[in-house]
């Protein structure tokens, strides 16, 4: 099975409480193999007050948090009964499981945090074959040359016209082959 992303309800203003405790469950109970990454989706605003500008962090969806994980038994039952959890969207209710996001929900949430939806660390490496979902270059293939983490940039080989040729993409505009 593969990993997706399901929106998960949580009591308002409880999100990054939450969020630690699903971490910690998922490490206590070893299921860090099903449950990946927990996100509380968030972005910086400029608020103007009395003429001084300050930088806030803004909860983009109160109430709710992101999950990636594979959707098991044993992972669903964990993120259910997470203290704080009020439930997944997508669910019917009654035993069902809930449906995933789709790919480009994901990354329209996640470019607007600056993250993507590929995690360099663990999932992607210099040879690694990726396909372009986006940009001048979308439909082609190509291997990983070169990861800049900072900017969230890769260099990436593909093949143009018979000849191998260096091309920069922005993380968000890739996902694995």
């Amino acid at each position: 099975m593969d990993k997706q992303w399901y929106v998960v309800n949580t009591y308002s203003g409880h999100e990054n409480k939450v969020k630690e405790k699903l971490e910690m469950r998922a490490e206590s109970m070893d299921m860090k193999d099903y449950i990946y990454r927990v996100i509380v989706p968030e972005q910086k605003e400029v608020e103007v007050k009395d003429g001084v500008q300050k930088e806030k962090i803004k909860k983009m969806f109160p109430g709710y948090i992101l999950v990636e994980m594979v959707m098991s038994d044993e992972a669903w039952y964990i993120v259910r009964n997470t203290p704080g959890v009020t439930g997944f969207i997508g669910s019917s209710g009654k035993g069902a499981k809930p449906t995933p996001l789709q790919p480009y929900e994901v990354d329209k949430v996640l470019s607007n945090m600056g993250i993507s939806r590929l995690d360099i660390d663990k999932e992607l490496k210099e040879g690694t074959k990726v396909k372009i979902i986006a940009g001048p270059f979308v439909g082609m293939y190509g291997s990983i040359d070169k990861i800049d983490s900072t900017t969230q940039k890769i260099d990436l080989l593909v093949d143009l016209f018979g000849q191998e040729t260096s091309v920069e993409v922005d993380l968000n505009q890739i996902e694995r082959a």
